[in-house]
């Protein structure tokens, strides 16, 4: 796999790129610290399995 290829997979939306991701990163971890990142993922991912255990019942 080249670089070519691991940018594109890394790339969501087109414009978001590792440069960015790596920026990102870095901006949260100096906001929340290394310790509090594994309860802010665990809650967004509660919230995204609330949300489509609610799109589901809709459905």
């Amino acid at each position: 796999m080249g670089l070519l290829e691991v940018t594109k997979t890394v790339s969501f939306a087109g414009w978001i790129g590792t440069p960015e991701i790596r920026i990102i990163v870095v901006i949260v971890l100096l906001l929340f610290g290394g310790k509090k990142i594994p309860e802010l993922m665990r809650g967004m991912g509660k919230g995204i399995k609330e949300f489509k255990m609610a799109s589901l019942k809709i459905k």
